[in-house]
């Protein structure tokens, strides 16, 4: 009886120490905590040119792009040029911009980037290509979308891309053309006109094909590439994480920068409509609500030159978690924003990150990497 007795004591003992370990171990903060995340900031790489895009390899490695041409790897922390990659056409706003690793990677190996090229008529156009890592060099580089010339003023290329859940390939183009004016009088028509590949989002295969279930726009009689349009200058694009809507933002002329929900088929107004001015302070239009124009999601006026944006997901980063990252180039900050459905509500300014914020996006790892401008810089947001 008195053994019996005893081990009922211990197993209880036991049963108490066990939940009050429980309790006292640390754990993954639940979804819905609303306490402020404490951050710190650090610098992951710095001292070079305009870093454009960058995006994360499933080994823990991340490639990034700087405007002038060049393409790295950071393998732990070193960093390795790779080389083989296309004439870029650094000159004005084009350059080598956004980089993206196939969902897929794994198997497949492919790596997509987005840039600046010359025409054969001498003037600038947008290509994306796709192409293998080998040691430190490209292979396998295959061109897979291009809009062909007409960017005479080297300005307004976009550009940014993107995978959905369907592994569709998003690829954001600016209006290019001869320059950029708003309203009635506007000379450069590229994003309003459907048989024009600039200023638009498009939606391709893995390969560049034109998917079937892509839309049939105005003017068209079967799909195209093109997925939206009436787009001026597209900086920023992620893939929500929980709905898969395509997010979009844009530089709107002198105000009314723009975060566009991108549905298929719709056309978001420019250079016909925009709640910005043009920069000789002549009107627009009035709103930016008519028939068959979407209007943005939201807009920044005064413009905070609206560049690379996220969306966090990871439960580290506590209330902040579903709200949006965005860069400003112009405004030089980080800019937080509340999320609620396609609702989005200015929070305030990420302290410590400061400078031209052209790229902000997050790691597998939950932490949030932010590309600053002056010198080139990537830096680490990691929440306690």
């Amino acid at each position: 009886m008195f053994t019996i007795l005893r081990r009922i004591i211990v197993v209880s003992l036991l049963i108490v120490v066990t939940t009050a370990c429980a309790k006292k171990s640390p754990s993954t903060p639940p979804p819905n905590d609303n306490t402020t995340p404490q951050i710190t900031i650090s610098t992951v790489l710095t001292g070079y040119e305009i870093i454009w895009g960058f995006d994360f390899l499933p080994n823990g490695d991340f490639l990034f792009t700087e405007k002038r041409g060049k393409i790295y790897r950071s393998i732990n922390g070193v960093v390795t040029e790779l080389t083989g990659f296309p004439v870029v056409r650094s000159s004005g706003q084009g350059g080598l911009m956004d980089v993206r690793v196939h969902p897929d990677y794994s198997s497949n190996g492919w790596v997509y980037a987005s840039f600046a090229a010359t025409a054969t008529n001498g003037t600038g156009e947008l290509r994306v290509i796709r192409f293998k890592i080998a040691g430190t060099a490209l292979q396998n580089v295959e061109t897979i979308f291009q809009t062909g010339g007409g960017n005479s003023w080297n300005g307004h290329y976009g550009s940014r891309l993107g995978f959905d859940a369907n592994k569709m390939l998003y690829i954001t183009v600016g209006e290019g053309g001869t320059g950029s004016y708003g309203g009635p009088n506007a000379s450069n028509r590229n994003s309003s006109n459907t048989a024009s590949p600039w200023g638009k989002i498009h939606r391709v295969t893995a390969s560049g094909g034109v998917p079937t279930d892509n839309p049939v726009l105005p003017g068209q009689t079967t799909p195209s590439t093109i997925f939206a349009y009436g787009i001026r200058n597209p900086q920023g694009m992620v893939i929500h994480p929980t709905t898969g809507a395509i997010w979009e933002s844009e530089h709107g002329p002198k105000g009314g920068d723009e975060i566009n929900i991108v549905t298929s088929g719709a056309n978001y107004g420019w250079p016909f409509y925009s709640l910005g001015m043009n920069y000789d302070n002549t009107a627009i239009s009035q709103g930016h609500s008519a028939a068959g124009i979407t209007a943005p999601s939201f807009s920044w006026i005064p413009s905070i030159g609206v560049s690379g944006i996220t969306i966090i997901t990871a439960n580290s980063f506590k209330a902040w978690k579903g709200n949006l990252l965005a860069g400003g180039l112009a405004s030089q900050r980080l800019h937080r924003c509340i999320v609620n459905g396609s609702a989005i509500t200015p929070a305030e300014t990420v302290e410590g990150i400061n400078g031209r914020v052209r790229h902000v996006a997050q790691a597998p790892d939950g932490t949030i990497y932010v590309a600053v401008e002056g010198p080139g810089r990537i830096l680490k947001i990691t929440a306690q």
